[in-house]
């Protein structure tokens, strides 16, 4: 087995300010694995520092070299390539280590399929068309706003505080429902109120999402009995537990499911289905991947998810370098060897 780590530093074309992060950079993680000649392909996008429960960049490298040198164990003691759906079996189950088991099986799955000469629609058949949403800052008053026609849904950024005329103009000129937010920021339940009362005067909400910190259900529960819109939880998806525990306490309605965070396509493909039983309403979220991940995850929302998604391509600033490269089999696409060029190769040891 031959692998190669590249990082790629972007720059976004519109900048997003969050409650805690000025999303203006990002950096992406890919993978190139090759076994027996046939290569594949995996990407995640992690933050830049640890926040908020998920998980820092040099803390993913660190953690996809541990479970590299567990498959190559495998590889050893079984002699061939395990299937890609044993990865997320292979971790620890950290936040670091389910961002590189989502790294890792998204390359093994990409060259199985090349294999086979398949295509991923075999495993997982269509049944939507699934709509996106984009995301947009309420902190920010400068940024220039992009709203696509074909958006459903658009995920604005807030904090506590007031919100500026120029924040409510801009909500005034949305013609589709808005999820507010709070990336754990909320500090009292009558601040998030005064915000949906706000906001009402001139937008329809769709939710509110994760007012509160990770693991804190009793709040959110007490929130959402007070709510007459949907509260949905983000970042504290992580697990099939999770799921249970929120429809337990009746914390939400609804939950964001990102395969990065969860340990991949596999875990995110139950826990769609899982969310669905549950009486969750689920739809996927994203790190700022390229249009490579970005398209896998369109075939996996496709197949799991009605709700709005962010699957929309991230537009970079000044760049004008083709990200992918059509392919016959498996994704369709691969991240572009330009582009992996242009990355910096990592150490895998």
């Amino acid at each position: 087995m031959n692998v190669t780590l590249y990082r790629q530093d972007i720059v976004l074309e519109r900048p997003i300010r969050a409650s805690a992060q000025d999303h203006q950079s990002r950096s992406r993680l890919f993978l190139r694995l090759d076994h027996d000649g046939v290569a594949g392909f995996g990407e995640v996008a992690p933050q830049p520092e640890e926040l908020n429960g998920d998980p820092g960049f040099d803390d993913v490298v660190e953690a996809t070299r541990f479970a590299l040198a567990r498959l190559e164990d495998v590889i050893t003691r079984e002699g061939s390539l395990p299937s890609w759906s044993r990865v997320a079996r292979l971790g620890a189950a950290t936040p670091p280590s389910n961002a590189a088991a989502a790294l890792v099986e998204m390359a093994m799955l990409d060259r199985e399929l090349r294999v086979a000469s398949g295509a991923v629609e075999d495993l997982w058949p269509q049944r939507f068309e699934t709509p996106r949403q984009a995301t947009f800052s309420l902190l920010d008053d400068d940024t220039e706003w992009r709203v696509d026609e074909n958006l459903a849904r658009v995920r604005v950024k807030i904090a506590p505080g007031d919100l500026t005329e120029r924040a409510m103009d801009r909500l005034a000129q949305l013609s589709v429902p808005v999820l507010v937010d709070y990336n754990c920021s909320a500090l009292t339940d009558d601040d998030v109120l005064r915000h949906v009362e706000q906001i009402r005067e001139v937008a329809t909400i769709g939710a509110v999402e994760q007012p509160y910190a990770v693991g804190n259900l009793a709040d959110h529960a007490q929130l959402a009995q007070r709510l007459d819109v949907p509260l949905s939880l983000d970042e504290g998806v992580r697990s099939l537990r999770d799921l249970k525990q929120i429809a337990s306490y009746q914390a939400a309605t609804m939950v964001c499911v990102k395969p990065a965070r969860v340990g991949g396509l596999a875990n995110a493909r139950a826990m769609f289905a899982r969310a669905d039983e549950l009486g969750l309403g689920a739809y996927l979220g994203g790190f700022f991947e390229s249009p490579f991940a970005r398209r896998v995850h369109q075939l996996l929302a496709n197949s799991c998810v009605h709700e709005p998604s962010d699957l929309g391509d991230v537009a970079l600033g000044g760049s004008t370098v083709a990200e992918v490269a059509s392919v016959a089999a498996s994704f369709g696409v691969e991240p572009s060897t330009v582009m992996l060029e242009g990355a910096r190769r990592l150490s895998v040891t």
